[in-house]
């Protein structure tokens, strides 16, 4: 069990629905989400151009080192999708890995070109060699997040 360092009046209740979320983009409720379950069935439903307004409940795996400008986030069952914020209008802590995080917005599915995974990669901190054998776009699951809710630790 993860104990929660929320410093305030309440923390001596452990009670995991009295999650404390920092706030980013768009004002958006901690309610009304799909489970990252819900959502990965969705991805998996969706075609090539094709758009989806929805709002769900994941973890983050990765922040972008540089800016916080890019989370990936978990889909289970090893998939993960690739999360934006809406014309780059709002940041997230680059401290912002492995935490809860609910995210609202447009998921799509998106083939990213070479040169950009590159980019991602050398962002991410990857080593050369890695980015080097990057030779083929990669079909992946995006997020457009218009607002996010990421909890504090």
């Amino acid at each position: 069990e993860k104990t929660n360092n929320i410093s305030d009046e309440n923390s001596a209740i452990n009670d995991p629905e009295e999650t404390s979320y920092a706030s980013f983009g768009d004002n958006i409720s901690a309610d009304g989400y799909i489970s990252m379950n819900e959502m990965r069935n969705q991805f998996n439903d969706l075609a090539l151009g094709d758009t989806l307004d929805v709002k769900f409940k994941s973890k983050t795996i990765k922040v972008c080192q540089k800016k916080g400008c890019w989370v990936t986030v978990d889909l289970g069952e090893n998939q993960e999708s690739f999360m934006r914020f809406k014309d780059y209008k709002f940041v997230v802590p680059k401290n912002a890995e492995d935490r809860e995080i609910i995210a609202e917005g447009k998921a799509f599915l998106e083939e990213i070109p070479v040169d950009e995974l590159k980019h991602y990669a050398k962002d991410a901190g990857k080593p050369q060699e890695e980015i080097d054998e990057i030779s083929e776009p990669k079909r992946t699951l995006r997020f457009e997040a218009a607002g996010v809710l990421i909890a504090e630790q």
